[in-house]
């Protein structure tokens, strides 16, 4: 029913524009649009004018029964009459967004904006309105104008307002203007819900700003709030990203007094914070008592956060010994945990066991990368294996970082003359070295000619 609706008209013995009125209101609450519609317009043609109630609820009811156009036509009469409140504009907008799209809906709201329609008739209501067209349309940029333009008319936001405003920039990363709306709500006086506070503390977590997450988690305690275990979550992970370790086990064990279970969002924050604050035995430690007492949480994140203490601690048996347990328990194991394991060799100078755990990797149908190949020739050249460096080289695809690795480690290890060779198949194949491999080929260039004059000048 989009066509407009042809009125029959009525003579109307009753005179009385407030029992009119309610008519018109009771027939429109009661979703008998017809008879409704007829009504009013048997109304106006009599020179009589229907309530501004009445005509708000008219509206309501031929939007309900998706009659936008006889909707518009009964606006543009409220407009010439200049019988419109911020409830009117609010029901139009927000059924041109429904039937025609958000930006018919904000091309109609600019084009009242600029008759000036906003000073006079716009409320709170009618900005809220718009703020939550744009959010569902993820357009930040419109929704931030329309709250520009809501202060320049003097018009307060409320918490409708502001949540909306917290939740679009959240969404779309605009964390400065989330944390901008969140202040002005409070220089406001207004009290932030429980979702907007997790939301802001999840923005500040992105950014860095522990101090300004743990205030805001504090108000929430005092505001009789039960922050949920995400919002303790995201405080976690927020001061363990900032080598905040205490405060982050402070959280914690105010996770487990509020009665929240910790979940494995919870454990791999506390892991990542051990693991930032340098404790990498402390993340081992943990990680046992979790695989302990919470088997069931144990998941792929859990696993390489424990896989990288490791390496930072060379203990490549500890981590074949969890990788092992990353396969037989069904994880599907990616790249990056076989990498770790591979650089916890490296770091305990056992290059074969790397290359063993290299090939079970392919054996197990895991393709390699760059970082792969790298941590492996780094161990081979440490242990002087270079029948197998020149091996990996011939099977991989040429790759500058590669070269440039294996030629700084051979000059290292005394092998200038094989440098020499690789760094001119280097350069016929087009890669670039960097700086310090130039410099190494240099210096030895200049060495072997310093040795070559001195020979010449002992035989004459």
């Amino acid at each position: 029913m989009v066509g407009l609706l042809e009125p029959r008209l009525y003579f109307l013995e009753e005179r009385d524009e407030q029992v009119l009125s309610k008519r018109i209101l009771s027939l429109s609450r009661s979703n008998k649009v017809r008879s409704a519609f007829d009504l009013y317009m048997s109304v106006e043609v009599s020179g009589l004018q229907a309530s501004l109630h009445a005509c708000n609820s008219l509206l309501s009811c031929l939007l309900r029964n998706q009659l936008l156009d006889d909707a518009l036509r009964i606006f543009d009469m409220m407009k010439e009459k200049e019988m419109t409140s911020g409830h009117t504009y609010s029901l139009i907008l927000k059924a041109v967004a429904n039937t025609r799209g958000s930006d018919s809906a904000l091309k109609m709201f600019g084009e009242l904006e600029a008759k000036g329609v906003a000073k006079n008739c716009f409320d709170a209501i009618v900005y809220n309105t718009m703020i939550s067209i744009c959010a569902k349309a993820n357009n930040w940029v419109q929704a931030e104008r329309i709250w520009r333009n809501m202060k320049e008319n003097h018009q307060s936001g409320t918490t409708i307002t502001y949540n909306l405003l917290v939740s679009i920039f959240v969404r779309c990363d605009q964390n400065e203007l989330a944390l901008d709306a969140y202040h002005e709500m409070i220089q406001d006086g207004l009290k932030p819900s429980e979702d907007i506070m997790i939301a802001v503390i999840v923005t500040c977590t992105k950014d860095g700003k522990w101090s300004l997450a743990l205030s805001i988690f504090q108000n929430m305690l005092e505001s009789g709030f039960n922050p949920s275990t995400t919002a303790c979550n995201a405080l976690i992970n927020s001061l363990g990203k900032a080598g905040e370790v205490e405060l982050a086990f402070k959280v914690y064990d105010l996770v487990r007094s509020l009665g929240h279970a910790p979940d494995t969002y919870t454990w791999n924050a506390l892991l990542g914070a051990l693991y930032s604050g340098n404790r990498y035995g402390d993340v081992l430690r943990l990680f046992e008592s979790i695989k302990r007492e919470q088997n069931s949480q144990l998941n792929l994140h859990l696993y390489n956060k424990a896989l990288m203490s490791c390496r930072r601690l060379a203990l490549w048996d500890q981590s074949l010994q969890l990788l092992w347990q990353m396969e037989t328990s069904g994880l599907p194991v990616p790249t990056a945990s076989y990498n770790f394991v591979i650089g916890a060799c490296e770091v305990a100078r056992k290059p074969k066991v790397a290359l063993q755990v290299y090939e079970h990797m392919v054996h197990q149908n895991c393709t390699p990368d760059i970082f792969t190949y790298l941590s492996l020739i780094r161990a081979c050249i440490w242990g002087s294996l270079w029948a197998e460096v020149e091996e990996i080289l011939e099977h991989v695809a040429p790759d500058v970082s590669l070269y440039n690795t294996i030629i700084q480690g051979m000059c290292l290890r005394g092998k200038t003359t094989s440098a020499r060779k690789l760094y001119m198949k280097m350069r016929e194949r087009g890669l670039k070295p960097d700086g310090k491999t130039r410099a190494l080929m240099l210096q030895n260039f200049t060495k072997d000619s310093v040795r070559q004059g001195n020979r010449y000048r002992f035989r004459k």
